[in-house]
């Protein structure tokens, strides 16, 4: 199969991408299923390093995830809320998170740890911003996330692949 899919929107349209800050530098590494919640905490969960391990997911251009495990802690968080009644990757994460399933009447907006990323420099008011920005589609949303982190130029690295 040609690394060269033809169209860009295939490459980022669904991806999960992990990374985690180990000697002070940040690692970044695709991950393979973006809807196997369970499988990427697992994979999380390997990278024992003092700032945890993030897997950054965005799924058919209408929401994202950000999942972090650090040591025995899961923090979730969704960009939509409403993006729980059409995609079971969603759902899934309303689950282990314990969060309520909206109505198909509520106002979308973000639900789980909105502070995710704090102690890496990046609050739940500019993660909450972003999810506010209707200009930027979730692929945007998680580079503007990477490079306010760090780690910007190897994610989008990873994203041309």
């Amino acid at each position: 199969m040609s690394a060269n899919m033809g169209d860009v929107s295939d490459v980022t349209q669904d991806f999960a991408i992990e990374a985690w800050h180990e000697d002070g530098r940040w690692t970044v590494a695709r991950l393979p299923d973006p809807d196997d919640l369970t499988h990427i905490i697992d994979r999380l969960k390997k990278q024992q390093t003092n700032g945890g391990a993030v897997a950054l997911i965005a799924i058919d251009e209408e929401f994202f995830i950000l999942i972090r495990v650090l040591g025995s802690h899961i923090s979730l968080f969704l960009s939509d809320a409403t993006a729980a009644l059409d995609y079971p990757v969603a759902e899934e994460l309303m689950e282990i998170a314990d969060l309520p399933i909206p109505e198909e009447d509520e106002e979308s907006g973000p639900v789980g740890h909105l502070e995710i990323l704090a102690d890496l420099g990046l609050s739940g008011m500019e993660i909450s911003a972003l999810c506010d920005d209707e200009e930027l589609f979730p692929d945007e949303q998680l580079e503007a996330i990477a490079a306010r982190l760090g780690f910007g130029e190897e994610f989008s690295e990873l994203l041309d692949l």
